[in-house]
């Protein structure tokens, strides 16, 4: 029967933001284990993030500055990020201290104990145990209030160290008077070129007492000091036990003028009341979604999800509008508010779905950032941060944001300037885009993490189709609709996996667990349920619902354990299944498209049970920026969105007793929506325009259908599959090539190095066929009128018959085909990600090339890459040696170099022997020696390095 309207949904008016949401916030959730969050002092979406930071190394499990393990707190800074996997920020470093002044971190940092620690939604404090110095933080939007007891009477100590956790680029200490001081900080790590202005108010006259500095500073209260690249002091009072010195600290990413504007947010010295302020600003936040629960636990671990999802991203401009652009010049917010702190890679998929729940202006001033960022910069965002693109992870899912807020109806920006930004982003060359656009897929050969890419980018092209539906464009509609089928493209249908396609056909061997550079932060089976904009064509291309739902049991079935590269983010495995990281999080929702709705509940709820707890180490992953915590709160209280910019929400049955939404509809009676706790089960989806108030989907509906009904897509005919043995041969090799429709009709041309400027005519396939040579093959599908795109690959015959036996083991995730392909003539690039260099690690590398004949030789070479931060370093040096009997061999060169193991830019180096002396032999012997253990100023210290090897060659 259908259900009653009043028994899905129903409206109120009710305002709950009278209510303490704040005292169940736990902000030390994910602090611990591997989330990544930080404690501090901050309010909804501010400019400062207030927090201690125990960690100034850059570790992993440090990105935020906090780890719970820690027992040692180096200073409070103003920046922080929540949860991220790359570490940055901890701009503007405050330390107070006792005694002797130092500005050595490891000497004026202190023990602190957790016992001593208090932690709440814009409330931080702790005790300084070395000093005895209680610590009290808050926060407003753009303003740090700090409050320092001395417990002890004597020196107290305020430490400034702009060089602490990135590089300093640039620091100014300018000190205006005893009580103010105004400081510029740029600096780089992973964001190039950030820039911070403060503004630091005491609330009593101190003196200068140290400075450190490789620049120009006078040692007068009266005169400017200025920093250089090595810039901190100590300013200094003799205090009474329990004397307490409050500071405040003004952000802006703009100037001086900005920072001193910004001030006016905490006009008084009242640290109470600006704690209360910030705790009302997060009681009226966390009202926008109201539980009624009896578990406390539960109450908890929801609101303090919540409140990660309201922490960024960032508000990035000055009171009075102004900011810094992506082109670092200051711009002029006018009718938006402008952000920062864009991990689009995760949060497209859950956070920014709910904030066009709770957050539609937000939303729009989000989108009218992008739109200032692409006219600034030349394109959408990616992973944007402090102003500056990270071109971290990948798609250009800026456009998921847009599609999904103009399918809602949200206004208050441009959609036509949104869709021009949207087609330009998807229209540029890198990347893999030039490969994807021309032949319908990203290879191995063309970019690293292909079939990720190529998975992502046609889901931004389905929703560049929904921006081009809505404005009418038909032509690009079209277009892009196409596009978005490319997931075919990569899609095996024998083995049901997606998998890396290398020179025109799928890459071997394969192993759908192992985790390797063809995809992102993830495997075969993480990505294999990546196709959100088409979920009918993924259920057909798997041979129905059935099949379908025996490949998802399958994968939460599957043993526990990936194979290959070490992957820190792939955590929370259930079979295959990894909640830990973004790409998994949708797929429990994947039972609802056949039929089994009762499958979906039973896996959310496991995951709702098991891997978000209130503890520390309570996330299973990384935070993400909001999105592991906003697939909590979405699933939570009964809605999923698998398809952001997809018209219907999935339905699962709530967590909790009740829950109210406020959504804004009508801000000016505060209307909230309640959803009926009691939703029947076998509910699945509701469309995104229930949320004004109509048209809900019964349960006669069937969802497949409304799918069906609702998207039209504009079929694609998928490129053949190119079948041979390897990239090289020696005297001939034979070529196959197949498709999966036996309607299909291929067609071919075969072009050798000679004809390639040769009139080029298809002619049809029939069976396989023998080369000689080195080739091009080129090819292409006819099905009726249907035409697919021409996949091309070339075949190298080797340029000599030596063979080669490699003592050493390589890892199997980098073996550039197998040993013959460090001879092949086929030569690696810069980009060693795409799978042409071996690599090796804990060991020397040593191989014996058998030229068959005793020969002359003039010259041998052997090329090595260095790929610092992905811990690839150059051999120490590579020995030649020589043998006519492979028993005894005589050292023919030792050459070393002068790269520095520090220097990061990809640099390939070829270790040549040449002699104007004629040398005879039949073996050669190559042997380069291993950098070893990972130097102490290395992000992987104490971890073995690798050495890349490519091409041996002798002549």
């Amino acid at each position: 029967m259908k259900l009653k309207l009043s028994s899905l949904l129903l409206l109120s008016t009710l305002s709950f933001f009278g209510q303490n949401y704040h005292q169940y916030v736990n902000p030390m959730i994910g602090t611990g284990g591997h989330g990544h969050t930080y404690p501090g002092a901050t309010v909804p979406f501010g400019m400062v993030q207030l927090s201690p930071d125990t960690r100034i190394d850059g570790s992993w499990d440090g990105c935020s500055g906090y780890h719970y393990s820690d027992t040692v707190i180096y200073g409070f800074s103003h920046t922080h990020l929540n949860g991220t996997g790359v570490s940055d920020y901890g701009d503007i470093m405050l330390m107070p201290t006792m005694g002797k002044p130092t500005l050595e971190a490891m000497e004026y940092s202190s023990k602190f104990f957790h016992s001593t620690e208090k932690a709440t939604a814009g409330f931080y404090a702790v005790k300084l145990d070395k000093y005895n110095i209680d610590v009290k933080l808050t926060a407003s939007t753009r303003v740090g209030f700090h409050e320092y007891t001395f417990n002890n009477s004597g020196q107290a100590n305020i430490i400034l160290d702009l060089n602490h956790r990135d590089k300093l680029i640039e620091g100014e200490i300018h000190i205006i008077n005893s009580k103010t001081i105004e400081v510029k900080r740029i600096s780089e790590s992973w964001a190039k070129n950030q820039y911070v202005y403060a503004r630091i108010e005491f609330s009593v006259p101190l003196k200068l007492t140290k400075i450190r500095s490789n620049g120009d500073y006078m040692h007068s209260l009266s005169d400017e000091y200025s920093g250089g690249t090595e810039s901190a002091v100590c300013l200094s009072k003799q205090v009474k036990k329990g004397e307490k010195i409050f500071v405040k600290v003004s952000l802006s990413p703009t100037s001086y003028e900005g920072a001193k504007l910004n001030r006016s947010e905490i006009k008084d010295w009242n640290f109470e009341k600006v704690k209360y302020e910030a705790e009302q600003l997060w009681d009226k936040q966390l009202s926008k979604i109201e539980i009624t629960e009896s578990d406390k636990n539960k109450q908890t671990i929801f609101y303090t999800a919540l409140y990660h999802t309201m922490v960024q991203p960032n508000i990035a401009q000055d009171i009075d509008g102004k900011y810094r652009g992506r082109d670092n010049q200051i711009h002029q917010a006018v009718g938006f508010d402008y952000y920062s702190v864009f991990s689009l890679w995760d949060t497209f998929r859950a956070a920014h779905p709910l904030y066009t729940l709770i957050e539609k202006k937000r939303t729009a001033d989000f989108i009218n950032t992008f739109l200032k960022q692409y006219e600034q910069g030349g394109r959408l965002p990616v992973w944007e941060l402090a102003s500056n693109e990270t071109d971290c992870m990948i798609g250009y899912h800026s456009v998921s944001v847009i599609a999904d807020a103009m399918v809602k109806g949200i206004t208050g920006f441009d959609y036509k300037k949104a869709f021009e930004a949207a087609k330009h982003s998807a229209m540029l060359n890198h990347l893999g885009l030039e490969a994807y656009k021309k032949q319908g897929f990203i290879s191995m050969d063309d970019e690293h993490e292909s079939v990720s890419k190529t998975l992502e980018y046609a889901y931004d092209d389905w929703c560049i189709a929904q921006m081009a539906l809505i404005l009418s464009k038909q032509e690009d509609y079209e277009y892009f609709m196409k596009r978005s089928q490319s997931w075919k493209n990569v899609f095996d249908w024998k083995t049901g996996f997606m998998r890396p396609k290398k020179n025109g056909g799928w890459d071997n061997p394969f192993d759908p667990k192992e985790i390797n550079n063809n995809f992102t932060e993830g495997n075969s089976w993480q990505y294999s349920f990546f196709v959100p904009q088409d979920i009918p064509g993924m259920i057909e291309a798997y041979g129905g619902k059935a099949k379908f739902e025996s490949k998802l049991d399958e994968m939460f079935n599957s043993e526990s354990k990936t194979t290959g590269r070490e992957q820190v983010d792939v955590t929370g495995l259930i079979g295959q299944y990894a909640h830990g990281n973004e790409p998994s999080h949708h797929m429990a929702y994947l039972y609802n498209y056949v039929g089994k709705p009762e499958k979906t509940a039973a896996k959310v709820h496991f995951i709702l049970d098991n891997f978000y707890r209130n503890a520390p180490d309570g996330l299973i992953g990384n935070e993400d920026c909001g999105q592991m915590s906003a697939w909590y709160v979405l699933s939570s209280i009964g809605l999923y969105q698998v398809t952001p910019a997809g018209d219907y929400w999935n339905i699962v049955k709530p967590y909790f007793e009740k829950v109210n939404i406020n959504n804004q509809i009508d801000v000016s009676t505060s209307s909230t929506l309640f959803l009926n706790p009691l939703l029947n089960v076998f509910d699945k989806f509701i469309p995104i325009r229930s949320f004004n108030g109509r048209n809900y989907i019964t349960p006669e509906e069937k969802a497949l259908d409304i799918l069906k009904r609702n998207t039209k897509f504009i079929p694609i005919v998928p490129v053949p599959i190119i079948q041979e043995e390897s990239k090289s041969f020696k005297d001939k090799m034979t070529v196959e090539i197949v498709s999966q429709n036996p309607k299909d009709t291929i067609y071919f041309i075969i072009s050798d190095k000679d004809d390639y400027l040769a009139k080029k005519v298809f002619v049809p396939y029939s069976k396989p066929f023998e080369i000689q040579e080195t080739s091009t093959i080129s090819t292409y599908i006819k099905n009726n009128d249907s035409q697919s795109n021409t996949v091309s690959a070339t075949f190298f015959k080797k340029p000599n018959d030596y063979t080669i036996n490699i003592k050493s083991k390589y890892n199997p995730q980098y073996h550039a085909g197998g040993p013959e392909g460090l001879i092949d003539g086929i030569f690696g690039t810069e980009n060693w990600r795409k799978g042409d260099w071996q690599g090796y690690q804990e060991q020397d590398f040593e191989a014996v090339i058998d030229l068959q004949t005793e020969t002359a030789i003039h010259s041998i070479g052997a090329r090595f890459l260095q790929d610092s931060r992905s811990w690839i370093l150059l051999p120490i040096k590579v020995e030649y040696y020589a043998s006519n009997d492979n028993v005894n061999f005589t050292l023919v060169e030792s050459q070393g170099h002068y790269i520095s193991p520090k220097y990061e830019v990809n640099n390939i180096k070829d270790f040549t022997y040449s002699s104007k002396t004629e040398l005879k032999a039949k073996y050669i012997k190559v042997k380069a020696y291993n950098f070893g253990k990972l130097p102490e100023w290395h992000q992987g210290f104490g971890g073995d390095a690798f050495i890349f090897i490519d091409e041996i060659t002798i002549k």
